[in-house]
């Protein structure tokens, strides 16, 4: 399996609860309906919640400001990911789905990457 993981954060003019409800109730059925054009195999959506810990653990790490959500996008491998996106179909939703996450993301600070999962525990 391979997976992009893409850690979320919302446009400045959006709360917190305005970007998640937005991620799952308009874009996460988006998603769902675009899935087989790109081949995905699995997607899971990740909110993050406000504790009474965030503030006090990012600043004993110097960390930097956390993430609204992480979505996680799975296929069986790149070559199949890859045909899903090289097809027509596939490249339409492509553009659909980068459309709407304009909408509600902060592309230029929501960094993403290709990744294998090593299960350790579980």
């Amino acid at each position: 399996m391979i997976k992009i993981t893409f850690c979320l954060r919302r446009r400045p003019e959006l709360t917190r609860a305005d970007f998640q409800d937005y991620w799952l109730n308009s874009h996460a059925p988006l998603v769902a309906s675009l899935k087989g054009a790109v081949r995905m195999r699995r997607y899971v959506q990740t909110h993050a919640i406000t504790t009474s810990f965030d503030e006090p653990i990012r600043l004993s790490r110097g960390a930097p400001d956390s993430f609204d959500g992480i979505a996680e996008l799975w296929w069986d491998n790149l070559e199949e990911m890859s045909q899903g996106f090289g097809t027509k179909e596939g490249r339409e939703a492509g553009r659909l789905l980068l459309e709407d996450e304009r909408k509600f993301i902060d592309l230029a600070r929501s960094p993403l990457w290709f990744n294998r999962e090593h299960v350790i525990v579980g």
